[in-house]
């Protein structure tokens, strides 16, 4: 946990960057209750328990019996510290979860490779639902591994189901922790597990719902598929359990395929399901599924344990083999702190946009989805128009805004003299939502009246200052 907690701290600023789902996070939480939650009624719902928490968590940092403590309190810790807590809580969680399955060094090798594995590492340090939802499923695994041992007692279970359940409200991705924990689940708790896994689902079935509705907003998921490095922990993950079958302990024989279930089936199961939904709408994306690292960490803990078992020299070499892991990590560890890890820096692009304008420039953004770029530095943009909002996003109960009609949009931009276009890197592919409708307006206007004047490429974006024809 010690290890986890440090790790998370470590660089927590990204050098004082924040990227676009960061960015609607940070929003979102400052948003008046009842705007946040006619919002959640139709975007975003999915993470809404989340919003309502770090709104929370925000408003007790200002607190007046809190703020005299803290001072001014940075933004970004704020953001972030839920997250870093919440993963030192799972690394906690896992190491008890190996000495149970295990032993104790193999539980505790197990937690520390939790904390050092790179997806882990990574949304330790992000302003997003999913450290908290890895840390709620290691619990909650850990819960179910205590009532299936306590024979008939409710409480265990009760805790089970209530732990699962704020889980998948958190994200209802969570849900496909159960399959894993059916799969580890013996004849005798078979029942109690049935019923509460079902209060679970029950529980869940309406944000589900409401959810499905929003189901637009993952639009922009056009496949799914394994990341290299995703197949390759998995991968390994299987690697070590085949080792854990063959290679015998010091009774004499392998781990039995009942004790490997449940850390194969959370490595394994959760991303299985969700691929598979894919084929029908592309739904996977490697973080919904961020506590299926919780299986790896425990694979590779026994097998780490089993390894070293014997004589001397096979432990000198696994803890060898060990550092020199560690070692090859550094460069990745080191990397995932600095603002180019993520796919933009919203704090980069916001800075770019107030060096371009000055007031009484129009500013555009394309896709109007970018707009999340500047929602938490609203200083940038005081002095520029945005030429294509109807409603801001809070007023109109949206993430990004409403925006005016075509006829409005190109008469408004050529009012303008000078124009900040804020948007992706590259052009919009042929056919898709973003080559047309306002956004094909917004081109066709620019190329036809503007020139570019100059050009900024902060990290995952590019901001161009246009202006009337010889007048940059």
């Amino acid at each position: 946990m010690l290890l986890s907690l440090a790790l998370g701290l470590w660089g927590v600023r990204r050098g004082g960057s924040m990227w676009r789902d960061e960015a609607v996070t940070y929003d979102m939480t400052h948003r008046e209750l009842g705007a946040l939650w006619q919002t959640l009624g139709s975007y975003d719902a999915v993470h809404g328990l989340y919003y309502l928490a770090m709104k929370g968590v925000f408003a007790l940092c200002s607190a007046p019996v809190v703020s005299p403590v803290l001072g001014d309190a940075d933004p970004l810790l704020v953001l972030r510290l839920p997250s870093v807590l919440s993963m030192a809580a799972a690394a906690a969680g896992v190491a008890l979860l190996g000495r149970r399955l295990a032993g104790p060094r193999a539980g505790l090798l197990a937690g520390v490779v939790f904390a050092l594995l790179p997806p882990v590492q990574r949304f330790a340090q992000e302003g997003r639902s999913y450290a908290m939802v890895c840390a709620l499923v290691v619990w909650a695994t850990y819960a179910l591994v205590r009532a299936v041992g306590a024979r008939r007692r409710r409480g265990p279970w009760v805790a089970y189901a209530a732990i699962m359940l704020t889980a998948c409200l958190l994200h209802e991705f969570a849900v496909l922790a159960l399959p894993a924990h059916g799969l580890a689940v013996g004849r005798a708790a078979r029942r109690p597990w049935v019923l509460a896994a079902s209060a679970v689902i029950a529980g869940t079935a309406p944000l589900a719902v409401v959810s499905q509705g929003q189901s637009a907003q993952v639009s922009w998921l056009e496949s799914s598929s394994l990341t290299a490095g995703s197949a390759g922990l998995i991968a390994l993950g299987i690697g070590c359990a085949g080792f854990l079958a063959r290679v015998p302990r010091r009774g004499g024989q392998g781990t039995g395929a009942g004790e490997l279930a449940l850390p194969v089936g959370l490595l394994v199961l959760p991303t299985l399901i969700l691929l598979l939904a894919s084929v029908v709408k592309p739904l996977y994306v490697d973080r919904y599924v961020l506590y299926g690292q919780a299986g790896l960490a425990l694979l590779v803990g026994a097998a780490l344990d089993r390894a070293a078992r014997g004589t001397r020299p096979r432990a000198v070499a696994v803890a060898v083999t060990g550092g020199a892991v560690v070692l090859a990590l550094l460069p990745f560890s080191a990397q995932s702190r600095t603002p180019q890890s993520r796919i933009d820096d919203a704090t980069a692009v916001a800075r770019a946009v107030r060096e371009a304008g000055a007031p009484g420039d129009g500013v555009l953004y394309t896709p109007l989805r970018r707009r999340a770029w500047t929602l938490p530095h609203a200083s940038v943009t005081a002095g520029l128009s945005d030429l294509a909002l109807a409603r801001d996003p809070a007023a109109s109960h949206t993430l990004y805004g409403t925006e005016v009609s075509a006829g409005v949009l190109r008469a408004r931009m050529l009012e303008r003299d000078r124009i900040v276009v804020a948007g992706d890197p590259t052009a919009p592919a042929p056919g898709s939502a973003d080559a047309s409708g306002l956004e094909a307006v917004k081109r066709d206007t620019l190329d036809a009246h503007f020139e570019a004047c100059r050009t900024w490429r902060p990290r995952g974006a590019r901001v161009t200052l246009y202006a009337r024809p010889g007048q940059c």
